[in-house]
């Protein structure tokens, strides 16, 4: 009978075992880690998206909008409103050719595209007060929104404008982020310009 001493052989097979579990355990910590990084990053993507989606990036400028009537006194509608946004500190520059106008009062619900017309009258437009000559409202610029309510009663599109004591909501909805809600009372009488 042939006697064989394995001591030796298992000091190595048991530094095989090790190593294959060290192995393993780098490989599966390396997998690991990588997901929690892209799942970390995935985390500040979402949120600062929703952040950006969260925060207006327009404001008013200044606390009043302004009403041309078609007459003054306590009988009058008002035909064009106004108003000056200009971007909130820290807000992402808005785009007014992809700009929503939404207007709202006791009888209308109406949205408008920026270009809508009727008979080449624009019911809403904009014009630039301070700005580098672009549609994007950035830093320390300001627009003038223009709303033609005259031109939206012809279009069909309001049943009626706007008269004394009215309260009319209008929102400014940009591509990204929340609407400016500007949500006035119309005066008791009409000038020949008023502001609320």
């Amino acid at each position: 009978m042939v006697w064989r001493d394995r001591r030796g052989f298992t000091g190595l097979e048991a530094a095989i075992v090790l190593i294959a579990f060290v192995v393993v355990a780098a490989v599966f910590s390396y997998v690991m880690l990588g997901a929690s990084f892209f799942t970390t990053q995935k985390g500040q993507q979402v949120v600062a998206t929703g952040v950006e989606q969260a925060s207006s990036s327009l404001t008013l400028d200044g606390q009043y909008i302004y009403i041309e009537p078609n007459q003054s006194g306590s009988s009058g509608v008002a035909n064009i409103i106004y108003f000056y946004v200009t971007q909130t500190a820290g807000g992402t520059p808005v785009d007014l050719n992809k700009t929503v106008v939404v207007y709202k009062d006791e009888d209308d619900y109406m949205q408008w595209e920026f270009g809508s017309t009727y008979n080449g009258t624009y019911i809403w437009k904009y014009e630039s007060v301070l700005n580098d000559g672009d549609n994007l409202v950035e830093r320390l610029e300001k627009f003038k929104i223009i709303l033609n309510l005259s031109a939206a009663k012809a279009a069909g599109d309001i049943t009626s404008q706007p008269d004394t004591n009215e309260i009319i909501t209008i929102e400014v909805k940009p591509p990204v982020g929340a609407p400016l809600v500007i949500k006035k009372q119309m005066p008791p009488s009409f000038q020949s310009l008023s502001y609320v």
